[in-house]
């Protein structure tokens, strides 16, 4: 049996950052379903949390998973939900782009509280503004136009 232990910081929005995700309660009921969704489709999420627009998730890869499967698991599906039961006034999508970023076991408690914190991080700063640092910090400046 391999042993794998492959941590990734993954960061998506609602579609066009509409702030869909307007209460801490449904929030929480939102992030709820992604974990028991994920864990019945064998996805090990670690931490998840988000704000109005966004949502943040550490993930363990396991031995047969991508992230572009595990992505399209997550967010299909709980787009699916969140509309199915009725959670939304409009119809809840989320964007189609997301980052992925590799998480170092160093720096593991880090990233949790990073992601813990949501509500205070952003009671300071945009989810623009954190775009624009990860898109900075992580080099994707230079893929963004290709």
């Amino acid at each position: 049996m391999p042993f794998i232990k492959v941590y990734i910081h993954f960061v998506w929005s609602t579609k066009n950052r509409v702030p869909y995700l307007d209460s801490k309660e449904l929030r929480q009921k939102v992030w709820q379903h992604i974990r028991e969704n994920a864990k019945n489709k064998g996805i090990f999420i670690d931490f998840v949390n988000g704000y109005h627009d966004h949502c943040h998730c550490l993930i363990s890869l396991g031995v047969d998973q991508t992230i572009q499967k595990v992505m399209q698991l997550i967010k299909g599906e709980s787009s699916f939900w969140i509309n199915k039961q009725g959670l939304t006034q409009d119809k809840f999508e989320w964007q189609d782009d997301y980052f992925a970023v590799s998480v170092s076991e160093s720096v593991i408690d880090k990233v949790r509280e990073y992601i813990k914190n949501q509500e205070i991080h952003h009671s300071k700063k945009t989810f623009q503004q954190e775009y624009d640092e990860f898109i900075e910090k992580f080099g994707f400046e230079k893929y963004k136009d290709q």
